[in-house]
């Protein structure tokens, strides 16, 4: 090009000889000369400068056809020539910074702005969209688009695949045509830029989702979630953070098989319904849990002449991987967290990841068997000691109470013998019978609260009505039960006898309504006051004994006691077998 520029002038300035001084014509060679060194650099210029004057010397300036270099107005065009070189350099040099500089500002701009959309955004679905406009109005773009997974370019469409570790993550989508040094800027700068980003906002999201989801698992756990629930919520949530089509809890059984007790299924993955035992079998991802103790995982399912109808199942399922965490419950190997995916193999960090899992699970299953210890340890404490208020009652009745009886028949024999003269006899006779009538009655009320004789022998109906008659405030009762359990029929009673000892001592109440109905298998159990109430059970051990005596059947007891509003107590008594 400076070549091509040098001839030009020089035919340019031989045209201008007859009507212009041939020392003006020297100006015609500035034009090249700035231009060489302005977009190709300062040494070009040089060089082009000084071909300049030699082609201006030998063709221009007279003698025509000959050098002389030596001549004054030859060094002042040369020294001309060079600052006008050196000048046009430097602002070559200056502008090309500037350039440069605005580049990398509107780069980091253009980063800064990714970084904030992409890392900023709730998931990454919905900032992909924002992501690709902004991208579009910084670069001076048509369009961008930004979709997930892999896309092919078209005629229309240039494709630029973001992916990680190889792996691709999304594609850029930009119109076709776009001048070279776009695209070049698309590719060396922008491309790697928005795959580190992407990759960046996508282990957030996935670190953010996780958290969420251990953190409702952790809830579950805290209020003593069934594990059954536990399993169903763990199989779900693992789904859902690791993307996979299926999950499944299992249970190691004695027997040598395996019990799905949890299942997440997209429905992609033919495989055991919840509920379902089978052989483990060797090969499967189960197999390899339960043999090695440690997390492991297993390549594509393989398909042969002595493969089991289940590993053939997997096949044809399209099983890509399988990925399993075993866990311990007490240290017994109980059952692992199985994971399969049908698109190739699942994260190198699949099974650090399902620790968190396991864990809620084991504490989950410990809570369940702590619960249900509990629960039996209790019950044993009440039959315990609604068996020995029997034998107390027994005791009492057929001992002590029958001895006093016959005392009593011998007194009042003894007062209707004497003659009438002995009065006095006869009034110290009276009185020791009355006394002893009374202490009698003591007995008899001793031997109804530690375990009413009327509830063994005709049930709760009859048992709760004598309660109402005794009691010093009126009940209005709205009984609906035959004959139950004695668990349950003792327990029942215990609760309205309370209620109305309370309603009698503390409540101020004028009325008491008992409801008492036998729906799904339970007694459900509701009393009412209408007295002052603030009843409070941590106050008082009474209200706390029925209610463990109703949670020791698996029941529950509620109570609702506002100030001024009256006390309600609603219990739902499983009917338990004795």
């Amino acid at each position: 090009m400076a070549f091509l520029c040098i001839v030009a002038e020089t035919l340019i300035a031989e045209a201008l000889q007859p009507v212009t001084p041939a020392p003006s014509l020297a100006t015609v060679y500035v034009l090249g000369i700035v231009a060489v060194a302005t977009f190709w650099g300062f040494w070009l210029g040089v060089a082009t400068t000084t071909v300049s004057v030699i082609a201006l010397d030998y063709f221009i300036l007279p003698p025509v056809g000959s050098l002389s270099i030596g001549k004054a107005e030859d060094w002042t065009v040369l020294g001309i020539y060079m600052a006008a070189t050196l000048l046009a350099g430097l602002i070559s040099r200056l502008a090309r910074s500037l350039a440069v500089e605005m580049d990398a500002r509107r780069e980091d701009s253009l980063a800064a702005g990714l970084a904030r959309v992409l890392l900023h955004a709730p998931d990454v679905k919905t900032a992909q969209p924002e992501a690709a406009r902004l991208l579009a109005e910084t670069l001076d773009l048509p369009y961008a688009v930004v979709e997930r997974g892999e896309v092919a370019g078209d005629d229309n469409r240039t494709a630029f695949p973001l992916r990680h570790h190889g792996v691709p993550i999304a594609t850029l989508i930009v119109p076709a045509g776009l001048p070279r040094p776009t695209l070049r800027r698309l590719r060396d700068r922008v491309v790697p830029s928005m795959e580190v980003l992407l990759q960046a906002a996508h282990e957030r999201e996935r670190v953010a989702n996780e958290q969420v989801a251990l953190r409702r698992l952790a809830t579950l756990v805290a209020q003593g979630a069934s594990p059954d629930e536990v399993f169903a919520a763990v199989a779900r949530a693992v789904g859902n953070v690791l993307d996979a089509p299926h999950v499944a809890v299992v249970r190691f059984d004695p027997a040598g098989t395996a019990t799905n007790v949890g299942v997440w299924n997209s429905g992609a993955v033919a495989t055991m319904p919840l509920g379902a035992s089978w052989p483990i079998e060797q090969g499967s991802t189960v197999e390899l849990v339960k043999r090695t103790g440690v997390p492991g995982r297993i390549g594509p399912v393989q398909a042969g002449a002595d493969t089991s109808e289940f590993m053939s199942t997997m096949q044809r399922s399209g099983v890509q991987s399988g990925v399993g965490a075993p866990f311990r419950v007490g240290g017994r190997l109980w059952g692992a967290v199985v994971v399969l995916s049908t698109s190739g193999p699942l994260p190198d960090d699949t099974e650090k990841r399902l620790g968190a899992f396991t864990a809620l699970l084991v504490t989950a299953i410990v809570n369940a068997e702590s619960h249900a210890k509990l629960e039996e340890s209790r019950a044993r404490v009440l039959a315990a000691a609604d068996a020995t208020r029997r034998l107390i009652e027994r005791d009492l009745h057929d001992g002590t109470q029958q001895r006093l009886v016959s005392l009593l028949l011998e007194l009042r024999a003894v007062e209707a013998a004497p003659p009438a003269e002995t009065a006095n006899v006869r009034k110290l006779l009276s009185h020791t019978i009355e006394s002893l009538d009374e202490a009698l009655e003591d007995l008899r009320g001793i031997a109804r609260g530690l375990h009413p004789a009327l509830l063994s022998r005709r049930g709760l109906k009859p048992a709760i009505k004598a309660l109402a008659r005794c009691s010093s405030i009126p009940v209005k009762l709205n009984l609906h039960a035959d004959r139950l359990s004695e668990r349950t029929e003792v327990t029942a009673y215990h609760v309205v006898a309370e209620a109305l000892t309370n309603a009698a001592k503390h409540a101020e109440a004028s009325i008491v309504y008992v409801d008492l109905t036998v729906e799904d298998s339970a007694v459900r159990l509701s009393i009412s006051d209408n007295g002052k109430g603030g009843a409070d059970p941590r106050r008082g051990t009474g209200l706390l004994s029925i209610r463990d005596r109703v949670e020791a059947l698996g029941g529950r007891l509620e109570i609702t006691s506002p100030a001024g509003g009256g006390t309600s107590l609603s219990a739902d008594i499983p009917i338990t077998a004795d």
